[in-house]
């Protein structure tokens, strides 16, 4: 039983994990109804400079971080400027192969700027096993997953209530849902997307700092995108809160999966189980467990 709780938690922390990569995504879809392909090169990116800014200017910690978002939403900046607003109204299709591009370019701009070596970065987050619950109940768990979870809660609450409550957050499910429209109200596309790009790159230097101090800043790093997609498939493009189930979700299966299923039909089943269960969401619930179900009038 002790097994099958440790394995448990394990996967729990594993899919917050996930969450935090997957939150990005969500927010560039709702503001946009595009899916953002560079979210995970963007982790990478703002954890590539806080660790160069950090050693090349000696900055302590805090203030690495505020430098870094600061470039972060300079960042968002230049992709409207540069990108989005040449855009406006184009097909989705448009919009997501220029995330791509928008992808390769800034992980070759964190070549050219910090190197493409492995960095290790240490802000000052706990590290190693909860001591109470190794010595009382013999459970390992990190100290930096029990981190990255009450991080992904906090950031969950702050954007539903953002979403739901303010005035910016309704705009940009306007946006959303037609730009035409949006900007026939007196909403201003250039400003939303640059307000839902520069809080997406918040949130992406949330993610490439907890997974950067978990396994060094590496351009490796970028591939959780990918891991981001089956959990994005679970909880919903559109739901904060799904990308934290789903990513709860994914986690758990993979362990379980790993451990009970693995010494049956063969190993690796962690690296290819989440895309299987995705598969069976899109045959059966295509939107997702708190996705909005579209219907279309011909």
């Amino acid at each position: 039983m002790m097994f099958f709780l440790e394995v448990t938690i394990s996967g729990l922390m594993a899919g917050v994990m996930y969450s935090l990569v997957a939150l990005g995504f969500v927010l560039i879809f709702k503001a946009s109804g595009v899916f953002n392909f560079a979210q995970g090169v963007m982790a990478l990116f703002a954890g590539l400079t806080l660790v160069g800014l950090m050693e090349k200017f000696g900055l302590p910690p805090w203030a690495g971080i505020m430098a870094t978002i600061a470039v972060m939403i300079l960042l968002a900046w230049l992709i409207e400027f540069l990108i989005l607003r040449r855009l406006v109204n184009q097909e989705h299709i448009i919009l997501f192969m220029a995330t791509i591009g928008l992808a390769y370019v800034l992980e070759g701009l964190g070549d050219v700027m910090w190197g493409s070596d492995v960095k290790l970065l240490d802000i000052g987050l706990p590290q190693g096993a909860v001591d109470w619950l190794l010595d009382d109940y013999n459970l390992y768990v990190e100290k930096l997953e029990v981190a990255a979870a009450v991080t992904a809660v906090i950031m969950v609450i702050v954007l539903a209530i953002f979403f739901q409550k303010t005035r910016i957050g309704r705009a940009l499910r306007a946006v959303a849902d037609d730009h035409q429209a949006a900007l026939s109200v007196g909403i201003s596309l250039r400003t939303i997307w640059v307000i839902v790009w520069s809080v997406s790159g918040i949130v992406a230097l949330v993610a490439g700092i907890m997974w950067g101090s978990k396994s060094g800043v590496q351009f490796s790093l970028s591939l959780i995108a990918l891991k981001a997609l089956p959990v994005l498939m679970l909880g919903g493009f559109t739901s904060i809160p799904g990308a934290i189930i789903g990513g709860l979700i994914i986690g758990m299966g993979e362990k379980w999966a790993e451990i009970y299923m693995g010494p049956i039909i063969g190993g690796a089943i962690e690296n290819w189980f989440a895309y299987m269960l995705a598969l069976v969401f899109l045959l059966f619930r295509p939107q997702g467990l708190f996705g909005e179900k579209i219907i279309e009038r011909i």
